[in-house]
């Protein structure tokens, strides 16, 4: 196989396939062994030992060279593998991923910053990774990579994307509250929609909204009044703020100047009741940057968040039961599911309906009023979603 193209999972599939073969092997045949030894020389059958031999030297060397060339052959394949992982093919494209409590940025030699990871498929790509804060560590279960994110420190990985498609990037060490939020993909492009995207990307600053992402601000202020680790965003401008200020605490407003400090300097006014946990970014967020965080913060470019029904999908584990594509899972399917005729258990009798708005609401937020007939009622409700998060995920069961 060409090596510019081989996909990292060219190197860890044949070797895991190899060790559970093995350890399957083994498994059965000890297993088989312990149950004929039972069997045959049960102390019923023979209650007094008749064997006299004391050693057998064939046996003695079989079962010490097999394991010791298992584990060798073993040794072997796992450390190719390895070094599969850490030699970078030529021509690899360079990418830069800051991880940050709680989420991840992608930068690129051109200058471009994104907050998911844009690539070629076909060509590898090499990431290179830094952590701002704490430990977080780059995993992309798609391609069998996984690489700790170390403050102060610089690791990579490799891969190629074979196909185009999107793959999920997770943090795959425990971070702090928002850990489990710092989810982003590697979005895999035809090469020329690549090209295309970039180019399109180099041709102007993002907004605002956009920059407050790639920084991970999202990850602990909301945009839409919602609590988090820290204060939210709506409606920050002008607002009487509580700080502590050297053991002190005292009332400020939070004027463009109050912004600007907290934002490079955080621990000098501590927000009262928040925990002291945001890095400072002096120096980090280039100065045009800066001013367009701050003209967001001001209400001079902050973009509502609309909710994304695929997202929310995966983020309350609904995919975890429900498929996409008619497949039968613990729930019935979403493909196709508006119209769909489904005959419903209430109060322990039968009644047949059409699924529609109506009734995905109430199933969604009170799963136990309805219960479809042939499924387990081990669906929890969801009467924490907002309207809106409920309106964005009946918008994709629809579409699909």
């Amino acid at each position: 196989m060409n090596p510019l193209v081989a996909p990292t999972t060219a190197a860890i599939d044949p070797v895991f396939l190899f060790i559970f073969g093995v350890s399957a092997v083994m498994l059965l045949g000890i297993t088989a062994t312990m149950i004929i030894f039972v069997v045959r020389y049960n102390r019923g059958r023979h209650p007094h030992p008749t064997s006299q031999t004391r050693s057998n030297i064939p046996l003695e060397i079989a079962w010490t060279v097999i394991p010791t060339l298992l584990v060798l052959a073993m040794f072997y394949y796992g450390w190719a593998g390895y070094l599969a992982l850490r030699n970078v093919p030529e021509g690899a494209m360079d990418v830069r991923v800051t991880g940050r409590m709680w989420s991840w940025s992608f930068e690129y030699p051109e200058g471009v910053t994104a907050e998911r990871l844009y690539v070629p498929a076909g060509r590898p790509v090499r990431v290179e990774i830094h952590a701002t804060d704490v430990l977080h560590s780059f995993y992309i279960p798609a391609f069998r990579v996984k690489r700790d994110a170390v403050p102060g420190m610089a690791t990579y990985v490799w891969f190629t994307a074979p196909e185009p498609g999107s793959y999920d990037i997770f943090c795959a060490e425990y971070c702090g509250v928002g850990h489990a939020a710092m989810i982003t993909t590697v979005e895999a492009l035809p090469p020329e929609e690549f090209e295309a995207w970039l180019a399109k990307a180099q041709g102007g600053r993002p907004d605002g909204t956009e920059l407050l992402k790639r920084y991970g601000c999202l990850g602990c202020h909301s945009l839409d009044g919602t609590p988090g680790a820290g204060p939210t965003f709506q409606g920050i401008a002008g607002r009487q703020v509580a700080v502590v200020t050297g053991g002190k605490e005292r009332q400020v407003t939070a004027d463009r100047a109050y912004l600007r400090r907290s934002i490079e300097e955080p621990q000098v006014d501590l927000v009262k009741g928040f925990p002291p946990i945001m890095p400072p970014y002096q120096g980090q967020i280039p100065p045009e940057e800066l001013e367009a965080i701050l003209d967001a913060l001001e209400g001079k470019g902050v973009k509502a968040q609309s909710p994304d029904g695929a997202a929310l999908a995966r983020e309350k584990g609904c995919l975890g039961c429900h498929s996409t594509d008619g497949s039968p899972r613990v729930g019935p399917s979403f493909q196709g599911i508006f119209g769909r005729k489904v005959t419903l258990l209430r109060q322990g009798a039968e009644e047949t309906l059409a699924i529609d708005e109506s009734y995905l609401e109430r199933a969604i937020r009170e799963p136990q009023a309805d219960l479809v007939k042939g499924y387990p009622p081990v669906m929890p409700p969801y009467a924490e979603l907002s309207a809106e998060e409920l309106r964005a995920l009946l918008d994709y069961m629809r579409a699909l």
